[in-house]
């Protein structure tokens, strides 16, 4: 008895670090700003097929209208209330989208902004995407209710209520991040209405949460709201079955708060890897894939059951967040791909693809004035649906990188490697590199500047296997590469460095 306790226990503690997906499914995928009737038909038709483990969605609930109706994205991290009102849909929208990506084992994960409010040069009024009144100067929200006894301005002791250094803890987890009104999170009336407004989204179905912010909330004060949350829905999860919680903590190091002070949480986003990834395959400051070979925790990230990674999100593709200009994006398709392939061949980490969409870009003095542009959208600020091309990929402006062939396709070599470990490492010393996963796959990349021609030790069963980059398995022949592995585990490959995708990828499943 007192060994099915422990057990049990131990199954708890390590509950929230757990993504809740499906056996055999082991990404997701940010559909960034996509209205919630599109990515209940993205689920059936795209992302289940695929074997995608669930979606980020953006964030659900009640937030200010900036402008119209050129409204920015980022007005979504401005919440009035919590009611589930926004430009992907209302709550029926949302309830049906979760029910129907659930019914095909893809799972829903919230953008939880909670560390604020509005900012505080918000106004008054009922310009909100619920009609909800509220008055930013009063700290006056009705909708929750918050009233300013619920914010931490006596607490922030810089003379302008913002952070003005981030090497003062206080001041950084206390004061406004861009004047945003920050919440009071250490009082229990404020992590009680936090929790109501998660409650509500697990009961609903979702399976976990990105804690926006996290870094500017106080560990334990998140602790305080995620104490409160119920179990998953048992509709779609296992009895007892607790919320997958990842927190945006920005650590590039250098500063005072670092993920590890999270850990016990939940996950953290490692911003560390899409930095140092893209300056690598950029191959900036001397850097060579060949460095790759003890990548992870070798390079200073995060333990690899505490990381969610990714090579871009929907800050840092716009220069903001962190990673600065090394960042790789859609912008950037050639060695953005090699990238999304090296993350999901790599077995450091809980893996997030990004799914984009296009803004006119504007550089002046180097910085992108365009950055704040929303999604597509009707004339009267409403986003637009996506529609699918022939070919498979979105038009009108979403990018939908977790549409293209090379990505989709790693996204299943990943499911079909899994549990297996790193193995068959080589390098030229340089930007040409190759390894396995076990038994089941085996990547190769030239990122140099003249053309692979190598033997290599695949690990893999001797026979004809199907290159998933350039091509797919179709019934028993390949549209793109083949390679043929020898009885003693080797093949050879041949990459130009002229080539669209200098890289192959096989893997069982793929095999004649």
């Amino acid at each position: 008895m007192r060994v099915l306790l422990l057990l049990a226990a131990v199954g708890l503690c390590g509950a929230q670090y757990n993504a809740n997906t499906q056996p055999g499914r082991t990404s997701i995928v940010h559909l960034f700003e996509w209205r919630w009737a599109d990515i209940a038909l993205e689920c059936e038709r795209y992302l289940a097929p695929y074997g995608f483990g669930g979606v980020q969605v953006s964030p659900p609930n009640e937030n200010v209208v900036v402008t119209s109706p050129n409204r920015p994205w980022w007005e979504r991290y401005q919440p009035i209330s919590y009611k589930l009102c926004s430009r992907s849909g209302n709550e029926d929208e949302f309830r049906d989208m979760v029910t129907r990506c659930n019914n095909v084992g893809v799972r829903i994960y919230v953008d939880a902004v909670v560390n604020h409010m509005c900012g505080s040069g918000a106004g008054y009024g009922t310009h909100s995407t619920c009609g909800s009144y509220f008055n930013a100067g009063n700290r006056d929200f009705p909708a929750v209710p918050y009233s300013g006894w619920d914010f931490n301005d006596g607490k922030c002791t810089t003379g302008s209520g913002e952070i003005e250094s981030y090497q003062d803890i206080y001041q950084i987890r206390n004061c406004r991040l861009s004047g945003l009104l920050d919440l009071a999170m250490e009082k229990d009336y404020v992590r009680s209405k936090v929790a109501e407004y998660l409650n509500h989204l697990i009961d609903i179905g979702v399976a976990g949460f990105r804690i926006d912010a996290a870094k500017h909330m106080w560990p334990g004060d998140i602790k305080g709201f995620l104490d409160k949350l119920h179990n998953l829905n048992t509709k779609w999860f296992s009895s007892g079955a607790r919320p997958f919680i990842y927190q945006e903590v920005i650590d590039l190091g250098g500063e005072p708060v670092t993920g590890s002070q999270y850990y016990g949480n939940g996950r953290v986003t490692e911003f560390k890897y899409g930095a140092k990834l893209g300056t690598v395959i950029r191959r900036w400051n001397g850097e060579k894939m060949s460095y790759l070979k003890n990548w992870g925790e070798g390079w200073g990230f995060a333990p690899s059951d505490r990381a969610l990674v990714f090579v871009d999100n929907h800050d840092n593709q716009r220069g903001h967040g962190a990673g600065g200009a090394s960042i790789l994006t859609f912008w950037d398709a050639r060695l953005y791909k090699m990238a999304v392939g090296f993350m999901l061949a790599h077995p450091y980490g809980f893996t997030r693809v990004m799914s984009s969409f296009r803004w006119p870009r504007n550089f002046q003095n180097g910085h992108d004035v365009n950055d704040w542009y929303g999604p597509p959208s009707n004339w009267d600020g409403s986003t637009k649906s996506v529609p699918i091309n022939p070919d498979t990929t979105c038009g009108d402006d979403w990018v939908c990188e977790h549409r293209w062939r090379q990505i989709r396709n790693m996204v299943v070599f990943r499911n079909v490697v899994d549990g297996e470990p790193f193995s068959n490492w080589w390098d030229n010393n340089s930007n040409q590199v190759a390894f396995g996963r076990g038994s089941k796959g085996f990547i190769v990349f030239n990122n140099d500047d003249w053309q692979l021609n190598e033997y290599l030790q695949t690990g893999l069963p001797a026979g004809t296997y199907c290159d998933v980059i350039s091509g797919d398995k179709d019934n028993n022949r390949c549209t793109g590469i083949q390679v043929n592995v020898s009885g003693d585990g080797k093949a050879h490959f041949q990459i130009s460095n002229s080539a669209e995708d200098p890289f192959i990828a096989i893997h069982i499943n793929a095999k004649l």
